[in-house]
């Protein structure tokens, strides 16, 4: 399943909500040398309870609009 994501990092808590058919995730990581697509991958794979190699960034590596795969 592919899911469109939104992050922000340097958030206050991490959560994972919907909000108009986007899941916007909120991490505390930083956005530096991949901590935050880390700490996604991480909040992800605990909120879909699926392992962590099953979650990938399939496109936005670098920016806030991301694209996940899950595999289930």
């Amino acid at each position: 399943m592919r899911v469109q994501i939104k992050v922000i990092p340097n958030a206050k808590k991490e959560a994972v909500e919907e909000k108009d058919g986007v899941l916007v995730v909120r991490v505390k990581a930083v956005p530096e040398k991949g901590k935050a697509n880390e700490a996604v991958v991480k909040l992800l794979a605990k909120h879909f309870k699926v392992a962590k190699n099953e979650v990938k960034i399939v496109r936005g590596m670098a920016g806030r609009n991301k694209i996940v795969e899950i595999e289930d």
